[in-house]
């Protein structure tokens, strides 16, 4: 009973964010960040359903398939209430966003303004794993810079929240984005968070808007090397996976 109070808290602290800001962010830099989304007792509630498998349908060791050092799992349905309601409450904020990018880049997929509506195309596709997951690192671990694609309909941004604390329970550990423009170096930013502090990034491509007119950018986002502590991560993905 706890878990849906806090999901149906949840839609409401989702609901109160600064969305003007959140999209110049995403505008401007691919990323934007809301500070404090979850509490403390939420995020250390989530990082201990980690060694609980009842909650997960499959579990990655990232080395073994070169994408790094640490491992997470991706959860079952029915999702927990409290990161349902994250991917229902955010989405209709984010799909008029995704839709103008879209426009911009000449790419004709719309998206529909209710998520469950969202997830029934992917279905209909065959994309019907459920892709929100549970990131852990201990010192040494890091995530190589890549992008959740998962199939043919793919959400073109997406949330992470970070669940521990910066300096009390892990260093190291940043997140980090990288934009490769054309005919350019790529650009590095790392994105400061707090514990219980939400980002949301750009999955694979944003418009950028060029002395000739706007062009696409190509996004990546990792996790630098941790270098003590324990680290947990949840990140919501808002397409399904094939």
């Amino acid at each position: 009973m706890k878990m849906l109070e806090q999901a149906l808290d949840i839609a409401a602290r989702v609901e109160a964010l600064d969305w003007a800001e959140i999209e110049s962010q995403l505008d401007g830099n691919g990323a934007a960040v809301a500070p404090g989304l979850l509490t403390r007792e939420e995020c250390e509630t989530l990082a201990t359903r980690y060694d609980d498998n009842a909650h997960f349908r499959s579990r990655i060791v990232m080395e073994r398939y070169s994408f790094g050092r640490g491992e997470y799992k991706y959860f079952a349905y029915p999702l927990p209430d409290l990161i349902g309601e994250l991917r229902r409450a955010a989405y209709p904020h984010l799909a008029p966003i995704a839709d103008r990018w879209n426009e911009i880049m000449r790419i004709d997929t719309r998206y529909p303004r209710e998520h469950d509506a969202f997830i029934e195309r992917c279905h209909q596709a065959g994309q019907t794993r459920p892709t929100p997951l549970l990131l852990r690192y201990v010192p040494g671990d890091y995530n190589c810079l890549h992008q959740d694609l998962y199939g043919e309909h793919v959400f073109p941004i997406q949330m992470a929240v970070l669940l521990s604390a910066p300096r009390r329970d892990f260093t190291g550990g940043e997140f980090v984005m990288t934009e490769q423009r054309p005919r350019m170096q790529s650009r590095a930013e790392v994105l400061s968070l707090a514990q219980g502090d939400a980002a949301f990034f750009a999955v694979h491509h944003r418009p950028v808007q060029g002395t000739r007119g706007p062009y696409r950018v190509n996004m990546r986002h990792g996790v630098s090397r941790l270098r003590s502590g324990r680290r947990h991560m949840l990140g919501v993905i808002f397409h399904d996976a094939t």
